[in-house]
């Protein structure tokens, strides 16, 4: 059905960021609003030239989102092929789970879509989008016939759009856990309370990067392991990994993923990550691998200097810990971290542990959450194997 909430007039500066490729105009530069409630709506310049449909946030500092640069319908059709051209993108990836869109990345600004085997799990993630679930979760019915589908709409950047945080079972009943098996490692994903919507699929081809760089028969650490999805990998090489994170319930599910796949090789401990790395410095423990998989350090563009000090404090003590020839993964999710600071961290603890460590490949997130050259909000992971050479 029609969606249509009037029409918005945005400033020269609003245009030119859609003309440049990037999909959001900010509520500074519209200039005239459409009715208070959020939908669809049209888009002109100033001299009622149109650009292009968008979602309508009113509450929203970024206020309008591009969907399409024609005035064809947007209805259940419409959304049916946008997320059947993503998921046909992402044509045989060897895993059970993957990013079927990845918002603003897939030209569907503010929804997620994750696929879990016969499993939908979806986050609708502005209030324009909201205006329009039921067509939304059709076209998701359309294109992908899962069995079920389970919105998360948990994730805090609602509260920004005026929404609510819930979950929510829209179409029939996805399961609280689902085993997933990506390259013949399997591991359980929590869909209703896990991380993200379930698991972290954006470090999937990071995990295999980091297995086949893996010595073995050696020794291995994973710090802030979550439910342990490295750990697993580098398991299947390294005669030992020592698992860590200050979650007892996430290492539950970590010792039962090792179970799944028959590892015994894993010890699993409860702690603070900065406090394990100084300890094991220490110690004068030595690691052939170590992995670091922090949680998001900056929050906001004020928090930068902060968060940056926290990567090097781990990331240092982390290159003091490798043996010669040793691999370090390490990476940052942090948006506002950008990949050219995070690497100029990088070249500073390396030069205050002692180290000399070769710069081995740098990384993003996984192929199924592409990275768009003129919207760098898609390119929030970043990652680097680093290997000894002194």
């Amino acid at each position: 059905m029609s969606t249509d909430k009037g029409t918005a007039v945005v400033s020269a500066k609003g245009a030119a960021r859609w003309a440049a490729g990037h999909p959001w105009i900010y509520r500074t530069d519209v200039l005239q609003a459409p009715r208070g409630d959020p939908g669809i709506v049209r888009v002109t310049d100033r001299r009622g030239a149109f650009l292009g449909q968008a979602l309508f946030s009113p509450r929203s500092e970024i206020r309008l989102r591009l969907l399409a640069a024609t005035e064809a319908a947007i209805d259940r059709d419409w959304w049916r092929a946008r997320i059947a051209a993503a998921a046909a993108r992402r044509d045989g990836i060897p895993a059970t789970a993957w990013r079927v869109v990845h918002a603003d990345a897939d030209g569907l600004p503010s929804l997620v879509v994750d696929r879990y085997g016969p499993y939908v799990v979806a986050q609708f993630l502005s209030a324009g989008l909201e205006s329009v679930r039921d067509d939304v979760v059709a076209g998701i019915r359309a294109a992908l016939a899962p069995d079920a589908i389970l919105l998360r709409n948990d994730a805090a950047v609602r509260r920004h759009e005026g929404l609510p945080l819930e979950v929510v079972p829209v179409v029939g009943a996805v399961p609280e856990e689902i085993e997933v098996t990506e390259h013949g490692v399997r591991y359980l994903a929590a869909p209703h309370h896990g991380q993200k919507t379930g698991a972290f699929l954006d470090q999937r081809e990071n995990r295999v990067l980091i297995e086949a760089h893996t010595r073995p028969g050696g020794r291995a650490l994973d710090v802030f392991t979550y439910h342990g999805s490295f750990a697993l990998h580098l398991a299947r090489r390294a005669a030992t990994v020592v698992a860590v994170d200050q979650s007892a319930d996430a290492l539950a599910r970590g010792t039962r993923n090792a179970a799944l796949n028959e590892f015994a090789n894993i010890t699993w401990h409860e702690g603070n990550a900065f406090e394990w790395l100084r300890a094991l410095e220490r110690q004068g423990e030595r690691f052939d691998t170590v992995v670091l998989d922090p949680p998001a350090f900056a929050k906001s563009r004020a928090s930068v200097s902060r968060a940056l000090a926290g990567y090097k404090e781990i990331n240092l003590r982390a290159m003091r810990l490798l043996e010669s020839g040793g691999v370090l993964f390490t990476c940052s999710c942090s948006y506002h971290v950008h990949r050219a600071d995070f690497l100029e961290m990088l070249g500073a603890a390396s030069r205050d542990s002692g180290r000399r460590l070769e710069l081995v490949r740098v990384t993003g997130a996984s192929g199924d959450h592409p990275e768009i050259l003129n919207i760098p909000e898609t390119g929030y992971l970043k990652g680097a194997l680093l290997r000894v050479a002194d």
